[in-house]
């Protein structure tokens, strides 16, 4: 009895003791819960309350619309088209191969276009938006919106895309946008953040590069709530951004259309300038390539065919061509020995077809000689000889410091891409260039434009507008930036007596309207709208003694890049100075042949204001005329659409 009774009180205290502990455990259990919630609900509340806001609300940026380019009258030369595309987000869409190829049984993709996408999604970052497809038709768009559900990450979005309207028109001096590369993106020290959009397009090259920043705008944001698949639930908030802005051109659509057809299939460039503020009406440069293409990405095919075209499409003849200047350089020879006084303008030469010189012989085009000839009759008749007898007096020195003052040897500052310097060489360049010095027989090769002369048709256009204008006048590009005028700076003189002006202009007026210019053939007989002009044929090859002595080969018998270029310069009216052009047909033979009718049909559609008029013409070349100007492909003037065969 007394043994039970102890036993019941020792099991009495030992289920006190294990209460005590299990009672002891679970206090300890709920203190440390009760701090743990308190830490997560009251010391931590904020960050998991950040955290859950940003797993549930997106900041996304807004593209702005790029800015319009448009020519001097308000004609769209690039635009903005609407763009359907389809873009993944990897942290949204999980299973990020299953979601594509359930999207590539949606729209039309290739196995090369899934393979690329996969690729992008996986090296991006998980919440870059990567473009799967743009540019699709409504029915496909359509397609994505309505299976959204079933593809989580996946959003159709609308959005712009770059157009150019006028095709081949403008692409040398517009250029083209594209996506944004790497290289993009590494060349700038604090990249803008919509840069780094899917397939944001920024300026390549042209004036969509260099006036990139005006062009491009401001991006907006919007706040957006997702759900847990990724999908747009709501917008909670926008701020709009900023459009960018649109700029007007100094150059005519019209007039650049009718340089375009009229240079065809040949490797050249037109360049027209006003001569009394520098506008460039016409910057042509042919062959030419739809920029559309680089917008769209370009393919191997269609790339290789420009890359690999002796005629060079892709550059810009008119302001990266560097050509020598041939005889469109005499009268810069002829103005440095009036100035520096050399010379008097009575200055007569005899010109027997050649000059000997140190044991060498420099001939004259004209293998009989000219005879004796004053200064306006050796630019009528184009004689070389004349030119090598004054460079003599002269120098090189005067020569190149008059042709700076000319604008010859300067880079131009246009928005435009790879304009080339030229090169105006004088005795230091030689020395610095190549370590030698200069020798007189530099000198007589300058004189007429060959040797270490080149030039570019912008330079040589700013060059005759000089000539015809006495003053400095600059090229420019940019007439409006957002319906703001750019005021064109008057030019200072160029502080060339007039009368020596005078002369030179004389000369060229000899040169296309008298019997025995050189460019007769190309003369205008509206007595409102006569042309002043010089001829030019630069060599590409020399000619051996042994091929003077037997006759010199003719261009057209040569293959195509051993021909002469051809050249052209003038202004017209001639005695009221308005418009100065320059021409050069690469291996195009002779300029007064092939570069000075050129001009004249260009020159007369920028005085006409349209296209050029039948009776400007001499009337035994008005039919024939006629039939080539129906033939051009040309724009229609209202609704820019082609009115013969586009040449895509």
């Amino acid at each position: 009895m007394r043994r039970t009774q102890k036993d019941a009180e020792d099991s009495a205290r030992s289920i006190t003791r294990r209460g005590l502990l299990l009672g002891g455990g679970m206090t300890a259990m709920v203190a440390a819960l009760g701090v743990r919630m308190r830490y997560l609900q009251v010391d931590q509340a904020e960050e998991f309350k950040l955290l859950a806001e940003e797993n549930r609300i997106s900041i996304e940026l807004i593209p702005p619309g790029r800015g319009l380019i448009q020519d001097r009258n308000g004609k769209l030369i690039a635009g903005n088209e609407q763009n359907y595309r389809v873009v993944i987000t990897r942290e949204d869409a999980g299973d990020v191969d299953r979601v594509m190829h359930r999207l590539a049984g949606l729209i039309p993709m290739t196995s090369e276009e899934l393979d690329q996408t996969l690729a992008d999604v996986k090296k991006n970052a998980a919440h870059v938006k990567v473009v799967v497809k743009d540019r699709l038709d409504w029915d496909d768009f359509s397609k994505v919106a309505i299976n959204a559900p079933a593809l989580p990450g996946v959003i159709p979005e609308v959005g712009l895309s770059r157009i150019y309207p006028r095709g081949y028109d403008f692409a040398h001096v517009v250029g083209y946008v594209g996506a944004v590369s790497q290289k993009d993106l590494d060349e700038q020290e604090d990249p803008d953040p919509i840069l780094r959009l899917p397939k944001f397009q920024i300026g390549k090259i042209g004036t969509e590069r260099w006036m990139e920043k005006v062009l491009r705008g401001r991006a907006g944001t919007r706040q957006v709530e997702k759900n847990a698949f990724g999908r747009v639930m709501r917008e909670l908030g926008r701020e709009e951004g900023v459009a960018g802005g649109d700029i007007r051109l100094t150059i005519d659509a019209d007039l650049q259309n009718f340089a375009q057809a009229r240079l065809g299939s040949e490797s050249a460039a037109v360049v027209v300038m006003d001569v009394r503020n520098g506008d460039l009406l016409c910057c042509a440069s042919a062959p030419s390539f739809n920029p559309n293409l680089f917008v769209r990405g370009i393919s191997h095919t269609d790339y290789a065919s420009l890359t690999e075209n002796d005629h060079r499409p892709l550059a810009n003849k008119a302001v990266s061509g560097a050509y020598p200047p041939g005889s469109t350089f005499k009268m810069v020879t002829a103005l440095a020995a009036l100035d520096s006084g050399a010379i008097e303008l009575g200055h007569k030469v005899r010109c027997p077809g050649y000059l000997e010189f140190g044991g060498r012989r420099f001939h004259c085009w004209s293998r009989g000689g000219h005879g004796t000839l004053s200064l306006t009759q050796s630019l009528q008749k184009s004689c070389d000889v004349y030119y090598y007898d004054i460079a003599q007096k002269v120098g090189i020195d005067k020569m190149a410091e008059m042709g700076r003052r000319l604008g010859l040897g300067n880079r131009h500052d246009l928005p435009m891409s790879a304009i080339v310097p030229g090169t105006m060489p004088d005795r230091a360049w030689k020395q610095e260039s190549y370590g030698q010095d200069w020798r007189i027989g530099d000198t007589i090769n300058a004189s007429i434009g060959q040797g270490y002369v080149l030039a570019s048709p912008l330079q040589l256009a700013v060059m005759t507008a000089r000539i015809a204008s006495g003053r400095a006048v600059e090229p420019r590009l940019v007439r409006m930036i957002d319906g703001k005028e750019i005021a064109a700076p008057e030019p200072a003189s160029l502080g060339i007596e007039e009368r020596h002006l005078a002369a030179m202009r004389q000369g060229m007026w000899d040169v296309v309207n008298s019997q025995a210019g050189t460019a007769r053939s190309a003369r205008i007989v509206d007595p409102t709208m006569i042309l002043a002009g010089k001829t030019g044929t630069s060599q590409v090859r020399n000619i051996s003694a042994a091929e003077r002595s037997q006759g010199v080969i003719r261009n057209e018998q040569l293959p195509w890049r051993r021909r002469d270029h051809a050249l052209y310069v003038g202004y017209a009216p001639y005695d009221n100075p308005r418009y100065a052009v320059a021409v050069i047909i690469e291996h195009g033979g002779g300029g007064s042949t092939v570069a000075a009718p050129v001009a004249r049909d260009v020159i007369l559609s920028a005085l006409a204001g349209g296209r050029p008029p039948l009776a400007a013409y001499p009337s035994d070349q008005r039919g024939r005329i006629e039939s080539m100007l129906k033939d051009l492909p040309l724009r229609d003037p209202e609704t820019g659409a082609l009115t013969t065969s586009d040449q895509a």
